[in-house]
């Protein structure tokens, strides 16, 4: 039994790529498995594996976070999650008000796989709903529709699931004539405690990608894109979400534990194919394939793809991308408050008061430019 990678941290947050999938969904270019017939206990069995080889229990410490994500973790079953959960706990263990999150499809959750899931330790579910819009969602290619997405919602706080996230995605091509606001009125009648929102992006490889290079469909505007945004964050403003980072928003005391451990910039834990970690100084990320994966644990062989050492210039970029990601923002100099003067004016950024300090938090504006602010800043804070 090898590890080529030394783990050098405790422990407090860990995540779980399940790569399984019915289909592969028009913009996804993840690693993902596409399986008619999910192999979840070779699964579980590979993770238990994975777990022995890196030795996690000798170096993980009370969890307070363990998520779940792909891929389609809930593709598992019931019978397969309950394995998965129970895998991990022969190797680490979590704190009993641990954040414990599995991401859905609308098509697998059902009054018992909720309860199930539940039974398992599940406390908090995320799920893919995309869209409320029927021909969106075939565009897509999600295998649910709007009432299945309902009805998952209607399952889950039957189930006892006190923490329910949504996910929409935004930014659809303009001849599919969606109504974005009518989406998010149908996605805010579910009264989720979290709900996240992403920017349709073009990726190579990828069906939507396939059409975009043969002429056959076109990007939304950049500016349809900022004004869907604009609209989100008023509407779930105003439906009383605090929009606490740049693509999520959740009602008070639902922000999402484990993510906001990613965007502090703490360790974290990463199992299963294409699954990233980072130990404070290093970032490692596994085979991306199933079968490779899969094969080499069952070898007992590290099944690290690659890692990177973190220069200082690279934490100086990742200090203040992530800072800026959030409404929590990052302290700043009396210099950096002068360069960023002009973005005040432009409503991109406020300059808060911050223990004698000062504090740059970015304004839904700023957000938008997000990775053209942080470069400047970083180039900025490199030279003093």
């Amino acid at each position: 039994m090898t590890s080529r990678h030394a783990v050098r941290a405790r422990y407090e947050h860990l995540y779980l790529h399940v790569p399984f999938c019915a289909r592969r969904c028009s913009y996804c270019d993840f690693s993902i498995a596409v399986r008619r017939e999910v192999p979840w206990q070779q699964y579980a069995r590979s993770i238990a594996r994975e777990c022995e080889i890196r030795q996690v229990g000798d170096h993980a410490g009370t969890l307070r976070t363990v998520y779940l994500g792909g891929g389609t973790p809930s593709r598992l079953g019931p019978e397969g999650v309950r394995a998965t959960m129970e895998a991990l706990r022969s190797h680490v263990r979590w704190r009993d008000d641990a954040e414990i999150t599995l991401e859905a499809n609308p098509e697998d959750v059902t009054a018992d796989a909720v309860r199930q899931w539940r039974e398992a330790g599940i406390n908090r579910l995320s799920i893919g709903v995309q869209s409320f819009d029927d021909l969106v969602l075939s565009w897509m290619h999600r295998v649910h529709d709007a009432a299945v997405a309902r009805r998952a919602v209607q399952a889950a706080r039957a189930g006892g699931i006190e923490s329910v996230s949504l996910d929409l995605i935004f930014a659809t091509p303009d001849r599919l004539a969606r109504d974005w606001r009518a989406d998010l009125q149908q996605l805010l009648a579910l009264e989720p405690e979290h709900v996240s929102l992403y920017g349709l992006t073009v990726e190579p490889h990828t069906p939507l990608g396939r059409w975009h290079e043969r002429g056959q469909e076109q990007e939304a505007t950049e500016e349809r894109y900022e004004q869907e945004f604009r609209i989100a964050h008023e509407e779930l403003a105003r439906a009383g979400y605090e929009h606490y980072e740049v693509s999520n928003f959740a009602r008070p005391g639902h922000r999402a534990q484990h993510n906001s451990a990613y965007w502090s910039g703490v360790p974290y834990l990463g199992l299963g194919p294409s699954a990233h970690g980072y130990d404070g100084a290093v970032r490692r990320w596994n085979i991306d394939a199933f079968t490779a994966w899969e094969r080499t644990v069952g070898q007992l062989d590290d099944p690290v793809g690659g890692e990177e050492r973190l220069t200082e210039e690279n934490r100086i970029a990742e200090v203040v991308y992530l800072g800026l990601r959030t409404i929590d923002g990052l302290p700043i100099s009396a210099a950096e408050q002068r360069h960023v003067a002009t973005w005040v004016t432009a409503g991109w950024v406020e300059v808060r008061a911050d223990r004698g300090g000062a504090r740059l938090v970015c304004a839904p504006e700023g957000w938008m430019r997000l990775d053209a602010l942080a470069a400047d800043l970083t180039a900025f804070r490199s030279a003093s």
